[in-house]
């Protein structure tokens, strides 16, 4: 199963390795036999789908989930088989992936309306009145 960060793109599975260990949780005396934990690891220095500047944003936003090897390390064990563990690990890649790769809008600078300016110096004028009100009369 390929991880598709987006449309255009997906992750091929010669690009992410995956670990297998005993995991620790649910699973009863199962836990003691099988290998349930998937850890997955990716490297983006290794990545041949991405561009140059995608790799840059990916370590930018991904700073604190990559190694020092250049990997993104994410475990999995929450479930009691391997194979929901396998399929929730390269979900939760394909999740950050993407939200890594996603260009925020540039904010566009706009006007106050009419209504806005008449309603802000209203309120400025209801405010003074108030103020000069409470002044002792001399």
């Amino acid at each position: 199963m390929k991880v598709s960060v987006t449309p255009y793109f997906s992750i091929p599975d010669k690009e992410i390795q995956m670990t297998y260990a005993r995991s620790s949780g649910a699973g009863g005396q199962n836990v003691n036999k099988t290998s349930t934990k998937v850890i997955l690891r990716w490297s983006v220095r290794g990545s041949r789908v991405l561009t140059w500047e995608q790799k840059i944003r990916v370590r930018s936003k991904l700073v604190n989930r990559i190694n020092s090897n250049d990997e993104v390390v994410i475990l999995s064990e929450e479930e009691r088989s391997q194979l929901q563990n396998r399929f929730k690990a390269k979900s939760r890649l394909d999740k950050l992936v993407t939200m890594a790769l996603r260009v925020p809008k540039k904010r566009r600078l706009t006007q106050p309306t009419y209504s806005s300016k008449i309603k802000r110096l209203d309120s400025k004028k209801l405010h003074s009145r108030a103020k000069t009100a409470r002044r002792a009369i001399k």
